[in-house]
């Protein structure tokens, strides 16, 4: 056995351990419905697996209904931040039972699987917006991103080539030297007192 196939197998492991999951309750085959198609009313009855950001959680005497901003989503079905979650537009998803605005607050990231049905008509502003509803079999909140912070090198200075004693934090620039453009500081020490002559 060539002593290059166990590394390759462990190297094959590791990478299927890296890949992104999506969680057991999201899983499935899902229509590819576009939420602008879904405004229109034309696809009632396909199963979608849509996501986005929470705008407002409404519960009712028999369920609760979650207005979002939708995102694409991404490996996991989570919706995408930053710039590759551009707003696709709004849909409403609703599901029996009480769920706690609270809990469910605005902004926070849901994904939720259910069956197109129909169009709910709402004012936005002035702005009669057609929401695609979705009666609801999953809704799945998403744990809050954790923001990652590098505490050593501020992202605007950091470069992978500099080590220590280079670069702001090696004392000779404007954010390493506390007496940048003050005038040096000179230490004076006491002269040694002259030996006595024996």
């Amino acid at each position: 056995m060539s002593m290059y196939r166990p590394l390759a197998l462990v190297t094959a492991l590791g990478l299927l351990g890296g890949c992104a999951t999506i969680p057991q309750p999201l899983q499935g085959t899902y229509a590819s419905v576009p939420l602008a198609s879904a405004q229109q009313g034309g696809q009632g009855g396909q199963q979608v697996r849509w996501g986005g950001e929470i705008i407002k959680t409404e519960p009712g005497p028999d369920q609760t209904c979650f207005y979002l901003l939708s995102r694409p989503l991404d490996q996991q079905a989570r919706p995408q931040a930053g710039d590759a979650g551009a707003s696709q537009g709004r849909f409403v998803a609703c599901h029996s039972g009480f769920y706690d605005p609270e809990v469910f607050v605005r902004g926070r990231e849901m994904t939720v699987t259910g069956t197109l049905h129909g169009i709910v008509t709402k004012k936005v502003g002035d702005f009669d917006y057609a929401y695609p509803r979705v009666e609801a079999n999953v809704i799945y909140l998403w744990p809050k991103r954790v923001p990652v912070t590098n505490y050593y090198y501020p992202s605007a200075f950091y470069d992978p080539f500099w080590g220590p004693g280079f670069g702001p934090y090696s004392g000779y620039g404007p954010w390493g030297n506390p007496y940048w453009g003050r005038p040096p500081v000179i230490v004076v020490r006491p002269a040694p007192h002259p030996r006595q002559p024996r």
